[in-house]
């Protein structure tokens, strides 16, 4: 590739202009924009959409990618006109469970480093002065959060790329995609060829049909959503400009899926509480076929009924108003909600960003230039990757039916642990039968049906020791799960770990492939098993990996998801001397662990599984029963005991052999409850809530993990110079005395009264009988004994720092 790559980006929306912006601004400067149809009020979602940006969500990254977009448009003017006011959101509650909502969200704001206030009903009147304050119970205000003018900004953007040497043209349609050797090379419209090194795909709802072009899924759905504008407004008769348009917050009525904002003498109102209206990208028509614009279909009343009344209840001077205009918007839903970006697996070049709301478009346009630019984005972006998804979560029927879901629910109150609804059951383990006879409660994660507690253990006699918990941390819960902890200490537990990606790598450079892609020493002996690290250039954490040498030319790696396979794919040789394998679902695994694991697995097998015939981080080949496994001497839950793999055939001979050997020693079957209780109590991080890209490994704690003596890998001179001791910020480990507060993740953490940082991961401790939190927190405020208060549904909740692990500290009951 050349020192500066012929860059073409398909779409002249708001994304589109955004990301030619960044990428000039950064040297790349030969940059074609092609629109199919006119500039820059192009027909797509860009062009209707009414502007509305709240930052504050639940992820961090996203609103990061919000602020960014804030930071960027209020500084943004095209032809001295304005392209985004900060007047401020704001958000009501006419529930209780909303107003409870409403302090989490200003939690998570305080988290994020977003002002944000909590205003009574008498204050809410006042910054909104239509609304019935006898209405609400109160609501919560952002400052920052405002209105954007996507075709303005987007134009500005686009000016300022121009004006650096990047071309945009209209009424370019794409019609192909040339490549050769696995590379992306020219892009082709109906008018020219245009060669090209990196193609950008920025066409939201038409994702899906550039995605055809190059074999390559895009997981979107084009959904419809309903925009009116009412009759004129006396009591606004006078109070708004054309040049201003509004005055007041923007305003959001989420519990009946609800926003507004004023057209001047009018009022916008937005609605998400109809039924979800899909329709195939396929079937939207292209600018100047469309009667009005591509992204409009035309309003259905009837949907829109109930979102009136509400609308005239909350603000009582509609009453007198009707509906002047009003349309069935086209944009773009994922089947979790999150935008796409990223690479395409198979063609090196071409990328795309798509599924970007208005409110994340500049966020979004930075982070894809830097990533296009440096090699990596500055943000975290696991949650918004093209390839975050599994095979199965890819298929047209569950792509639709999780997207309409997404929709459903972009307005509710969603629990973190709360799972979708349908399709399930989707990826069962071999173990399913047997778990549901036991009463299992499953949850979802990747497709995956997993037990978070059996209703079998009801009967538990250390189900009374756990002490009940608020009504947040009460769901998706049960005493239960408590009492599966406490059993797994006490006499043994088998633990279904089939949902954990497996990969297997093999050939004759397979080591040599893997040495460089991680941080540990894996030349070692056949039967190692390495904890690792895989690491960006930067030194930011990309993902952690458990990997076994099953042989001199064949290792088994554990790792998080799909990233990790796309990543280490991205890196293959190719000289074909390595060969890269998914295995999860060819194969199954229970994890055995408890003091009596080994009286329970011994006489199942003639290997020898004693401590010294197979120590601590060792695997083996062996036979239990008659299932041929490999076993490996791991611990997630910081007890004595075995991974044990075999292929997905003999799971549930596997299962059984193990539960009829166990009932003499009291062995249970045990959750995702009780296992995450018994990670946090050991210190163990989970990758992508408690470390991420943005983390290195001596901030987080698995410096450890790192060899710097074995020569190159991918992130090594990053790390020079760093140490624990040169961290300014550290994962740190707080507990909580009040068994009632058990926090969920994501809260703010107050040192001296000050928000200081965050939490990453929450449970109880029900061996240590403290409530567990990990957080970021400056190196300073990590040292044990430090007092500090985290903020939990608008009360702050004393914890302090501890160190860690919390429960055995010299390892003497993992290495019995």
């Amino acid at each position: 590739m050349p020192t500066q790559p012929r860059v073409v980006l398909i779409g002249a929306g708001i994304v589109g202009c955004a990301l030619a912006d960044e990428l000039t601004e950064r040297g790349w400067t030969n940059v074609t924009v092609l629109e199919q149809g006119p500039l820059f009020a192009t027909g797509g979602s860009s062009s209707h959409a009414p502007g509305l940006v709240y930052q504050t969500v639940g992820c961090r990254t996203m609103t990061q990618l919000a602020k960014y977009t804030v930071e960027k448009y209020t500084a943004l003017t095209l032809d001295d006109q304005w392209c985004f006011q900060q007047l401020g959101g704001l958000e009501v509650a006419t529930t209780p469970e909303r107003w409870a909502d409403l302090k989490r969200r200003h939690g998570w704001a305080t988290a994020w480093g977003v002002e944000s206030h909590l205003r009574d009903p008498g204050e809410c009147a006042e910054l909104h002065p239509l609304l019935d304050p006898a209405k609400i119970l109160g609501g919560f205000h952002i400052p920052s959060d405002g209105l954007a003018k996507p075709v303005r900004a987007g134009e500005a953007q686009a000016r300022r790329a121009i004006d650096r040497g990047a071309r945009f043209l209209a009424h370019h349609k794409v019609t192909g995609i040339e490549r050769h050797g696995g590379r992306v090379r020219a892009v082709v419209t109906e008018h020219d060829t245009f060669a090209a090194d990196i193609v950008v795909s920025c066409v939201g709802m038409w994702g899906p049909r550039i995605g055809r072009m190059v074999d390559l899924d895009i997981p979107l759905v084009p959904m419809a959503h309903q925009y009116v504008r009412t009759t004129p407004l006396p009591v606004l008769k006078g109070v708004n400009d054309e040049l201003r348009e509004m005055s007041k917050p923007l305003l959001r009525h989420q519990e009946a899926g609800l926003y507004f904002r004023e057209h001047v003498d009018r009022i916008g109102i937005g609605a998400y509480e109809h039924r979800p209206m899909p329709i195939s990208a396929d079937d939207i028509l292209d600018p100047g076929v469309a009667p009005t614009m591509p992204s409009e279909l035309p309003f259905t009343p009837d949907d829109f009924d109930q979102s009136w009344k509400d609308s005239v209840d909350l603000l009582p001077c509609l009453a007198d108003a009707g509906i002047d205009e009003g349309i069935n918007g086209l944009f773009s839903f994922t089947p979790d909600g999150n935008p796409l970006l990223g690479e395409h697996p198979d063609l090196q070049g071409f990328w795309v960003a798509e599924a970007v709301w208005i409110t994340h478009s500049a966020g979004v346009a930075k982070a894809m230039a830097e990533w296009l630019v440096d090699g990596q984005p500055g943000l975290d972006l696991h949650n918004c990757d093209l390839n975050r998804f599994e095979e199965v979560e890819r298929g047209p029927e569950y792509v639709h039916l999780r997207s309409c879901q997404a929709f459903d629910e972009v307005y509710d109150v969603l629990h973190p642990l709360q799972p979708a609804e349908h399709p399930r059951p989707l990826r069962t383990s071999p173990f399913h039968e047997r778990q549901v006879e036991l009463g299992a409660v499953f949850l979802e994660a990747s497709g995956w049906e997993r037990p978070q507690w059996y209703e079998a253990n009801a009967d538990l006699p250390e189900v009374a020791e756990i002490p009940e918990r608020g009504e947040w941390a009460s769901r998706y819960w049960s005493p239960i799960a408590g009492a599966e902890a406490l059993v797994a200490r006490k006499r043994v537990a088998m633990f279904d770990m089939t949902p954990l990606k497996r990969l297997e790598v093999t050939g004759p450079e397979a080591l040599t492939f893997l040495q460089a892609m991680t941080t540990n020493q894996l030349d070692r002996k056949v039967g190692a098993v390495v904890y690792t690290l895989m690491l960006n250039e930067d030194g930011g954490i990309r993902s952690d990996l458990t990997i076994a040498r099953l042989a001199e030319d064949r290792f088994q790696v554990g790792a998080n998801g799909p990233i990790d396979l796309d990543w280490l794919r991205r890196h293959l040789p190719r000289s074909g001397t390595v060969q890269l394998r998914d295995i999860t679902a060819g194969t199954c695994c229970i994890g055995l662990w408890g003091p009596a694991a080994r009286d329970l697995l011994q006489p199942l097998t003639r290997e020898d599984f004693s401590h010294k015939a197979l120590g601590y981080f060792k695997s083996k080949q062996a036979f239990i029963g008659d299932v041929p496994v490999t076993a490996m001497r791991l611990s997630y839950v910081g007890e004595l005991g075995w991974e044990l793999y075999t292929t997905a055939d003999m799971g549930r001979r596997l299962w059984d052999t193990l539960w009829e050997a166990g009932q003499e020693h009291g062995v249970i079957a045990a959750g995702r409850g009780a296992f995450t209780s018994m990670r946090l109590e050991k210190g163990y991080r989970a990758w992508g809530s408690d470390m991420s890209t943005e983390h290195d490994p001596y901030e987080a704690g698995v410096g450890f993990a790192v060899r710097m003596n074995k020569g190159f890998f991918h992130g090594r001179n990053a790390l020079r110079g760093r140490s624990e001791e040169t961290a300014t910020r550290r994962l740190t480990c707080l507990t909580i005395d009040d068994p009632y507060q058990v926090v969920m993740g994501s809260e703010p953490v107050r040192v001296d009264g000050v928000p200081a940082g965050y939490v990453t991961s929450a449970a109880r401790g029900y061996t240590i009988g403290k409530n567990i939190a990990y957080a970021w927190l400056p190196a300073s405020a990590s040292v044990p004994g430090t007092p500090v208060e985290i903020e939990y549904f608008g009360e702050r909740v004393p914890a302090v720092v501890a160190a860690e692990p919390l429960f055995d500290p010299d390892m003497s009951r993992i290495r019995s």
